[in-house]
C-alpha cells in the first residue's frame, strides 16, 4: 500500500483554480519533487497536503487514514512534518530548544526524556549539534534552514515536506543541503518537496511530479519530464518545444 494517496485534489479560490483535480501517490522512502513555473500551484498543494489550506474537492490519505477536514497539528500527529521556505525560528530561544518544541508537541504523550532524545538525534541528522547552545538569531541563513528542517524533524515524521528549502543558498550549502535530505531519507523518512533550482532536483528527486496552472501536465524521473514537449512549453513559452526539435535536428 502505497503511503500517501491523493485522489482528485482541487482547491479553487473564488474564479481561480489553484489546483485542480491532482491525483499521485507517493510510497515509503521516496524522495518526490514538485516542479513548475512559478505560479503552477505548487505551495498550495503542500498548503493543502499539511492542512493549511482544505480542498474544494478530492482526497488525501495518509497511511490508509482520511485526512479530509485535519487541521495541521493533527496531520503532524498523524506523521506529516513540514519546513517552510520562509525560516521562523523563535529568535530568542537557543538552537536545541527551538528543536525541542517540535519534539514536545509533534506527538501527544511525549515525555521530557523522549524530546530531550527526540531533540539530539534531529539535531546531529541536521548537523546543529555543536550549535545547540546558540541563540536562534545569531544563525546563519543556511543554519537557520536546517533548524526548521530539525524542528519538523523532531515530530517524527512519516512524511517530510518541503518548501523550497534550497533558496538563498549558495551552491556548497545547496550540496550541503542535498546531503541532509538523503540523510534524513536513509533514516526512514519521505520526502516531498518543492524546488525551482533544477540541479537539485536533477540530483536529489526519485520521481519528479510538474504542475502548471494547477495540473499535473508530467510525471516520470527528471530526464523523462525534463524532455517531455508539455513541460518544455511550460517553462520556456508556445513553440519552444517545436523550436528546441527543429535546433537538434539541424533545421
Amino acid at each position: 500500500m502505497s503511503l500517501l494517496d491523493v485522489s482528485g485534489l482541487s482547491k479553487q479560490f473564488g474564479g481561480l483554480t489553484a489546483v485542480a483535480g491532482m491525483n499521485f501517490t507517493v510510497t515509503g522512502g521516496e524522495i518526490l519533487a514538485i516542479i513548475g513555473p512559478n505560479g503552477a500551484g505548487k505551495t498550495t498543494m503542500l498548503n493543502l497536503l499539511s492542512g493549511l489550506l482544505q480542498p474544494t474537492a478530492g482526497s488525501i490519505r495518509l497511511n490508509g487514514t482520511d485526512l479530509a477536514g485535519k487541521l495541521p497539528d493533527v496531520r503532524c500527529h498523524l506523521g506529516l512534518g513540514r519546513a517552510f521556505q520562509v525560516v521562523q525560528p523563535f529568535p530568542e530561544m537557543t538552537v536545541a530548544e527551538n528543536v525541542n518544541v517540535g519534539a514536545l508537541f509533534g506527538q501527544p504523550g511525549t515525555t521530557a526524556v523522549e524530546a530531550e532524545a527526540l531533540t539530539r538525534d534531529a539535531l546531529m541528522t541536521s548537523g546543529l549539534w555543536h550549535l545547540r547552545d546558540t541563540p536562534a538569531e545569531d544563525l546563519t541563513l543556511m543554519q537557520e534552514k536546517r533548524l526548521e528542517i530539525a524542528r519538523a524533524l523532531a515530530t517524527r515524521p512519516l512524511i517530510l515536506l518541503l518548501d523550497e528549502v534550497m533558496a538563498g543558498l549558495r551552491p556548497g550549502e545547496a550540496r550541503e543541503a542535498i546531503d541532509l535530505v538523503r540523510r534524513i531519507r536513509d533514516t526512514g523518512v519521505t520526502v516531498i518537496f518543492i524546488e525551482h533550482v533544477m540541479p537539485v532536483v536533477k540530483d536529489l528527486a526519485d520521481r519528479v511530479i510538474v504542475m502548471d496552472y494547477g495540473r499535473m501536465i508530467a510525471e516520470g524521473s527528471y530526464a523523462e519530464v525534463t524532455a517531455n514537449p508539455a513541460v518544455i512549453e511550460a517553462y520556456l513559452g508556445h513553440g519552444a518545444a517545436e523550436r528546441m526539435l527543429r535546433v537538434q535536428g539541424g533545421g
